[in-house]
């Protein structure tokens, strides 16, 4: 009879013994990596709550480390994430902390990216492998990744949510939601909600919007 370790256990849609530590901990690993990018060599994980106290025992350091390097929660590298990212020369920091009035699993990742630009993503798992994005580079947001999602930051002006939503509308593609923050420096963040996933020549073109500094697409994981 074979042996099975707490890294056997198969789920429907996930490896490993709990939902919230493990495929929760994945799919935000894997959202806060997109909103970072793929060209990482440094992610400190500050673990808060529950997280902190038990993120060895139940493999959330796997999962999450899996989540950043692009895994799902269900790929069966999980279980060597951790080695996979030394092999890729990707420095890996656990830092159980207290983040304040937060959800008991909740991560703040800090990813140190190879143009020297700092990347911070909060997020918590909300249990049965659900998850809220709370916090990017300190500005409130809140998404779940439930639904195709663009973020974009942009210098804010007028029309520049029409000029968003004229090459989604084009597509066909419903806004779902729609998330509006504008920081002192008036750098606006909008986070959109879509029906539909967008494809990578709509992606472009608002790239490409005057004023536009960033657009990030997540797709349901």
């Amino acid at each position: 009879m074979k042996l099975y370790g707490v890294f056997d256990i198969l789920g429907p849609i996930m490896i490993g013994p709990s939902s919230s530590h493990t495929a929760g901990a994945a799919r935000l690993g894997k959202v806060a990596g997109k909103i970072a990018g793929e060209d990482f060599k440094k992610v400190e994980f500050y673990l808060h709550g529950s997280f902190a106290k038990t993120y060895k025992g139940h493999g959330t350091d796997r999962a999450l480390v899996a989540g950043v390097l692009g895994m799902e929660p269900y790929d069966e590298r999980l279980r060597n994430s951790l080695e996979i990212a030394k092999e890729k020369g990707i420095e890996i920091i656990f830092i159980p902390t207290d983040l304040g009035d937060q959800h008991p699993n909740t991560v703040k990742f800090v990813f140190y990216r190879d143009d020297e630009k700092t990347i911070e993503v909060m997020g918590s798992s909300i249990g049965g492998g659900n998850i809220l994005i709370t916090e990017i580079d300190g500005e409130k947001v809140e998404f779940t990744g439930e639904y195709p999602t663009i973020i974009t930051k942009y210098k804010d002006r007028k029309g520049m949510i029409a000029d968003i939503s004229k090459f989604i509308l084009e597509v066909d593609v419903n806004i779902a939601n729609m998330k509006v923050t504008r920081n002192p420096q008036k750098i606006t963040t909008a986070i959109i909600e879509l029906d539909a996933k967008l494809d990578d020549e709509v992606i472009e073109k608002i790239k490409n919007i005057k004023d536009m500094i960033n657009v990030v697409a997540i797709n349901p994981i």
